[in-house]
């Protein structure tokens, strides 16, 4: 499957919830990084970060896909 079909297929429930959460992490943490006033290095190395992983995140949940194989568990 092409990533094209994979970021056009269905989501399922739970990585739209994982989605949602990395965006707003994302966010929080970019707003963080443009306030107007002087922070600690610690706290923008942070945000820097958790921008990364939010975005990561975000991209990689929008690429799983919902399939109706049923797939038999190995034991």
């Amino acid at each position: 499957m092409s990533i094209k079909q994979r970021w056009c297929a269905k989501t399922p429930r739970f990585w739209k919830k994982v989605q949602k959460i990395s965006i707003l992490i994302g966010a929080v943490a970019g707003v963080i990084i443009a306030a107007p006033i002087t922070l600690p290095v610690a706290v923008v190395t942070v945000a820097s970060y958790a921008i990364t992983v939010g975005t990561v995140a975000a991209t990689l949940s929008q690429l799983t896909v919902q399939t109706n194989d049923k797939r038999k568990e190995l034991h």
